[in-house]
């Protein structure tokens, strides 16, 4: 489990994240949701240990890693860039990291982590060639084979659209799934939170305006920003949401 406890971050005297409270459970996939500027990335950064609290404290299984660094926490971020290495060809990026922790992976599980990713026919490509989509699933694959604790990423769907979008959402709850592996997400999109994840945190002016499951954000926001902010950006797409919410729940009752 991942708590967050009073955590707090200030900038220059500008307080960025006031008093969160935060708890995830082992296997979760976990969307941080909010507009720009309201701390979200921040939070992403001091889950990671890019960046220190000025107070309260970060728990993993129980572990107080508040001052550990970020290369001693064991978790491991994608970036909306995909920061790879254009220099390399893809099987060179998935396996990059492996050069200094060759024993994490063996070649049996890289091999696995292509094929599930789908990369096969695209190993020896430089990332020049490859779309949107490929570059996301190579960032993934490259994360993946280092074994993290934790998966971060950082707007993982923001440049990509149509059916490529919808493939990588599957790609990412697979992992999460498979892997039993912990997953948070930032994101400004509320359809991407409400469809990927477990449970979302909404985000407003460095506080939390909600944390639940996406259904109960849904159907009982707890205030008017989450209201406004949730269904009037889904005012158009809202109706395949419940549509969503209402097939799953109708199948839990028939099998039930």
């Amino acid at each position: 489990m991942l708590e967050l406890m009073n955590v707090k971050k200030s900038y220059d005297n500008v307080t960025i994240l006031n008093d969160i409270n935060l708890e995830i459970e082992d296997g979760e996939i976990v969307s941080i949701l909010g507009p720009s500027g309201c701390g979200k990335t921040t939070l992403l950064n001091l889950i990671l240990g890019i960046t220190d609290a000025d107070s309260g404290k970060i728990i993993f299984n129980g572990k107080d890693l508040t001052h550990v660094p970020m290369e001693k926490r064991g978790f491991n971020i994608v970036f909306q860039d995909y920061a790879l290495f254009p220099n390399l060809n893809v099987y060179q990026n998935i396996t990059y990291g492996l050069r200094n922790k060759p024993n994490i992976s063996t070649k049996n599980e890289v091999e696995d982590m292509i094929h599930l990713l789908g990369l096969e026919e695209h190993l020896h490509k430089r990332i020049d060639q490859l779309s949107g989509g490929q570059k996301q699933r190579v960032a993934l694959a490259r994360t993946m084979v280092m074994k993290p604790e934790i998966l971060l990423l950082d707007e993982p769907l923001s440049a990509l659209d149509g059916v490529i979008k919808e493939s990588i959402k599957d790609r990412i709850k697979t992992i999460a799934k498979e892997f039993h592996l912990t997953t948070i997400i930032v994101t400004h999109d509320p359809e991407e939170a409400l469809t990927l994840s477990d449970r979302v945190m909404i985000v407003n002016e460095g506080k939390i305006a909600q944390y639940g499951k996406p259904e109960e954000i849904i159907e009982t926001p707890k205030d008017s920003f989450v209201k406004k902010f949730i269904l009037n950006q889904l005012e158009i797409k809202k109706n395949n949401i419940y549509s969503l919410f209402a097939s799953e729940h109708q199948a839990k009752v028939q099998t039930a």
